[in-house]
């Protein structure tokens, strides 16, 4: 498994688990989550390409937050779903979702550019990235996207992203939700509002993975999860204080073990 270093911008075997979170998703005048607190405390930041939140000053302003705490940016695409904030599933065919993400990734890149950022990865957004999850079609539509800009692709482990991403020559981080529950079968439940997160519980989750691979779900079943990274959602109520708390208890178990 290779990932990109955060101060050296290379790529490089994984040595540590990441804190990655959604940003950059205000619109307009309306804003969504507090960048500006959570920035400090994770270190790849998954940036909104005005599909189902940001605007171009947000994302531009976005791109310059992130340099100016080192956070290694991605780009966040979605279904073209404004009003629905990209959490609803919608049926478009392989070239045209392709079409659709390439474009989005290309706009983001642009202010990258500008900043003299590269683009770190890119990770769907919402109800694509489910979708994804389950459907071959739609994963191999975002690898068709993915493979003209080479960077890895964020994702779950044991679903289509792994099996596509992996398959179609892309580097693959596999990821863990601490701010949203799993249904038994370990799928992830991609709610249209997320609320408040326990945060003593999202560290207990976090750890569990990394200590022994395993998860729970809403019900108390247990199953199989590998984390490369720990995604905290900037919509979240309390994100500050669950990116810094998560954040601080896996950098110290990983100093320990």
């Amino acid at each position: 498994m290779f990932i990109h270093d955060r101060k050296l911008g290379n790529v490089m075997t994984k040595d540590r688990t990441l804190i990655n979170c959604d940003m950059g998703e205000s619109f307009g005048i309306f804003r969504c989550g507090d960048d500006e607190a959570i920035m400090p405390h994770i270190d790849i930041a998954n940036v909104a390409c005005g599909f189902h939140a940001a605007d171009p000053v947000v994302m531009r302003n976005t791109v310059r937050l992130a340099k100016s705490h080192n956070v290694k940016v991605g780009a966040h695409p979605s279904f073209p779903d404004l009003q629905g904030f990209g959490r609803r599933e919608m049926k478009m065919d392989r070239d045209e979702l392709a079409a659709c993400v390439v474009y989005q990734v290309g706009a983001l890149k642009a202010f990258l550019d500008i900043e003299g950022m590269p683009l770190n990865h890119i990770k769907p957004h919402g109800a694509l990235y489910g979708a994804a999850s389950r459907d071959a079609d739609v994963a191999n539509a975002i690898a068709d996207a993915a493979l003209h800009f080479n960077v890895p692709v964020l994702g779950m482990a044991n679903t289509k992203h792994e099996e596509v991403y992996i398959s179609r020559g892309l580097s693959f981080l596999a990821e863990y939700y601490c701010d949203l529950d799993y249904n038994d079968d370990g799928s992830l439940i991609i709610s249209r509002h997320h609320s408040k997160r326990d945060v003593e519980e999202a560290v207990r989750g976090s750890l569990g993975v990394l200590s022994h691979g395993k998860a729970r779900s809403m019900n108390g079943i247990i199953f199989p999860m590998r984390a490369d990274c720990i995604c905290v959602h900037s919509d979240t109520p309390g994100a500050e204080e669950l990116a810094r708390t998560v954040h601080m208890a896996v950098a110290e178990f990983e100093n320990v073990n």
